[in-house]
């Protein structure tokens, strides 16, 4: 017996979001006196797969296939599903969460419950919180299937490391042939950019900035407290912000751990890409934006008078 945990990588590392995923998986495993068994794919060095262990990992099983698509990497977990005989299957609900849990609650017939925010309470049976209505309230699930796939919300829960390492074991199954053809990677936001998913810190603005030409401010604030930076909708429509910058309903969904918001109103759709920020910063010149009710701090005032002390501020304390 078993629990699983898929874990993403790039550029060479494991993501922070899947070594959370590690972290609750392993707690999960504890709770049931099993092992925690962390899965990868793709050509990754030992020394960073064994990061795992840091997290709670017994061992992680590597497929060294480069580029598998979702049901390549879905099959793969099924595989090791019957191999390890798992009863629980963890993901990250980030971009590759949300593909490869359904595909594998598929193929295991399994419950899948995604977005979870807490660890699952045995006592009687198996319930597990998640967050619904694009987290404006919490909904508690009951399991009654012999497996279960979950899929944790980043940023959700503390996470507790140790000095151990996982022991890698290589995987050599075929995973069959990829429908995909990669013809090239292109890193979005260039090299050395913080990746917004992964991002702690988020400076994000919006119309209030009044042109793109304004934005140097934004990323003098980021680059000094070391944060990546974001947009609203609107701004990323008419061409401001790369699209890959949006955050909110219908772009990307973010949960960092402050999230500052100059001269953005406030909008249903946006505040459900945020709202999981554990804290949030608003800076508007009106005092009636909506933003103010979901801030934890506001500022009403000119954000190009605001900001600029903001840097020089956060400069001095540097």
């Amino acid at each position: 017996m078993s629990v699983l945990v898929f874990v993403d990588n790039k550029n060479g590392a494991l993501v922070k979001s899947s070594l959370e995923a590690v972290n609750y998986a392993s707690t999960i495993a504890s709770a049931k006196g099993v092992d925690c068994i962390a899965i990868s794919c793709g050509s990754i060095a030992n020394d960073a797969l064994e990061v795992a262990g840091n997290y709670g990992a017994n061992k992680i099983v590597n497929n060294a296939t480069e580029n598998a698509d979702n049901a390549q990497i879905a099959q793969l977990i099924s595989n090791v599903v019957a191999e390890q005989s798992a009863s629980v299957v963890v993901f990250s609900h980030d971009f590759s969460g949300k593909a490869i849990a359904p595909r594998v609650a598929a193929k295991l017939n399994a419950a899948i419950v995604s977005g979870v925010v807490e660890l699952p309470n045995f006592e009687n049976g198996f319930t597990v919180k998640k967050s619904v209505f694009s987290g404006k309230a919490f909904a508690t699930y009951k399991v009654n299937s012999e497996k279960a796939v979950l899929s944790l919300l980043p940023n959700s829960l503390d996470v507790a490391t140790t000095d151990s390492k996982a022991e890698v074991i290589s995987d050599n199954s075929d995973l069959g042939i990829s429908k995909l053809a990669f013809k090239e990677f292109k890193k979005k936001g260039g090299e050395g950019k913080i990746d917004l998913t992964e991002a702690e810190l988020v400076v994000s603005a919006g119309r209030g900035l009044k042109g793109p030409e304004n934005w140097g401010m934004v990323e003098d604030l980021a680059n000094t407290i070391g944060a990546a930076t974001a947009c609203s909708r609107p701004v990323a429509d008419i061409g401001w912000r790369p699209h890959h910058e949006h955050v909110g309903q219908t772009g990307v969904a973010i949960r960092p751990n402050l999230y500052i918001a100059i001269g953005i109103s406030g909008a249903i759709q946006h505040l459900a890409g945020v709202n999981g920020s554990k804290v949030i910063v608003v800076i508007n010149k009106d005092p009636e934006a909506p933003f103010f009710k979901a801030a934890d701090y506001g500022i009403v005032g000119d954000a190009f008078e605001v900001v600029p002390k903001l840097v020089e501020a956060a400069k001095a304390l540097n």
